[in-house]
């Protein structure tokens, strides 16, 4: 603690909200505090923290219950200020240990965060922020991860709709959340419709498109001129024509800004100095390599062990233990886009890696889901990616197979 204070001239503990922020004031150590109640806007906070730093005369230390946001990153533009990022799970273990009641306001929860930078400073550790590439880089990454989940609830109403009056079109394509699918229904968003064009439309249709379509031509001719619609309800196949003409031009919409993500994604990833290393790892490719690098980051201080990175990912088990009761559960504290992304990319690993293929058929053999061997797979993938992310070297399967021969490893001789 001490060490803490000679750095800072002003502790602040702050509880946030959309409009307002609830501070407690500690100049110094002479342990005085006062509470006080900011307006939450750039002009506003921008004066308190002007005039706190001329009466502190030093730099500020701000302990608050996020990690990013809004008032994050207005706290970190200043120079003088460091953030001290509470877990919001420690805050409320805390306030129950000396509020059973379950008694709760802002004031008192702003304290709190104050007192556990002040008590714990080993564990409460300064936010140090990536670079500039890097942060950019998780921001796009994540946020191209929320337009594909906006994709999939669109795509999953659309086929549910389609099942409704023209369900032949689920059967002609596989994928349902492509620009040609789109376009088809578009162009004939009824069997009616399509019924009433000629066959060589419909051939050049998907000639024009190319690739598979081509090929796939004739097939789907035949099974359009033996379809028959599932109903003549006009009440039924109008409105819900509607709405899949609907849902189609926001998934085309949706299509086209992901594909502007992925453009920006790639230039910047490939021009950072890790790329190789994360472009090495089997099954990552365009998506998963660039989530991969922005949950390491560059800061090669930010984890010292592989045990560090697993438990920041939500890959290692935690184990519970009462008398003689014994259990082991699903980390819920973690960052969970990044536990997503090592998740997933195991599970591409499989079909690229031939150890991981060991591995994933081994968990399989003793009883596990593909979920469970897919997370176990995970565990293993971090320990690799966090050497390789620490010596700065591209992964190579022929180097971690040799290692696992000269360890007499147990998986290749399964």
């Amino acid at each position: 603690m001490e060490n803490l204070i000679n750095g800072f001239s002003a502790f602040i503990g702050l509880d946030w909200a959309s409009k307002k922020h609830d501070v407690c004031v500690q100049i110094g150590c002479d342990g005085k505090r006062r509470f006080e109640v900011i307006p939450h806007s750039p002009e506003a906070l921008d004066s308190w923290l002007g005039n706190l730093q001329k009466e502190a005369g030093g730099n500020i230390a701000v302990a608050v219950e996020l990690t990013r946001g809004p008032i994050v990153y207005l706290l970190q533009k200043y120079s003088f200020i460091t953030v001290f990022p509470i877990h919001a799970l420690s805050l409320a273990r805390y306030r129950q240990a000396f509020a059973p009641s379950g008694a709760k306001d802002d004031p008192s929860d702003a304290e709190i965060a104050l007192d556990l930078m002040l008590k714990y400073p080993s564990k409460v550790k300064p936010l140090k922020p990536s670079s500039k590439a890097v942060r950019v880089l998780f921001h796009l990454v994540e946020q191209r991860r929320l337009l594909i989940d906006d994709k999939r609830r669109q795509v999953n109403r659309l086929i549910n709709a389609l099942k409704q009056y023209y369900p032949q079109p689920l059967e002609w394509f596989s994928h349902r959340d492509s620009e040609l699918f789109c376009d088809f229904l578009l162009r004939w968003p009824s069997l009616q419709s399509l019924k009433r064009s000629r066959e060589n439309t419909i051939r050049m249709f998907f000639q024009s498109r190319g690739g598979n379509a081509v090929k796939l031509t004739d097939k789907r001719l035949t099974a359009i001129h033996s379809a028959i619609p599932i109903t003549h309800d006009e009440g039924v196949i109008f409105s819900h024509q509607m709405l899949v003409s609907s849902l189609v031009r926001q998934i085309k919409v949706q299509i086209e800004n992901i594909r502007l993500y992925d453009l920006e994604i790639k230039s910047l990833f490939s021009k950072m100095p890790d790329a190789h290393i994360f472009e090495s790892l089997p099954g990552t490719g365009p998506c998963l390599a660039p989530r991969l690098l922005a949950a390491m980051g560059d800061d090669r201080e930010r984890f010292t062990t592989a045990q560090q990175l697993q438990n920041f990912a939500g890959l290692s088990p935690v184990t519970e233990r009462s008398g003689k009761k014994s259990w082991v559960h699903w980390r819920w504290q973690c960052a969970k886009f990044v536990r997503q992304s090592f998740v997933e990319w195991a599970a591409k690993s499989v079909h690229q890696s031939y150890w991981a293929e060991l591995y994933y058929q081994q968990q399989r053999k003793k009883g596990k889901s593909h979920q469970s061997a897919v997370r176990a797979l995970a565990y293993k993938w971090a320990r690799i990616v966090f050497r390789c992310w620490k010596t700065k070297q591209p992964y190579d399967e022929s180097t971690y197979l040799k290692s696992l021969r000269d360890r007499n490893s147990h998986l290749l001789a399964a």
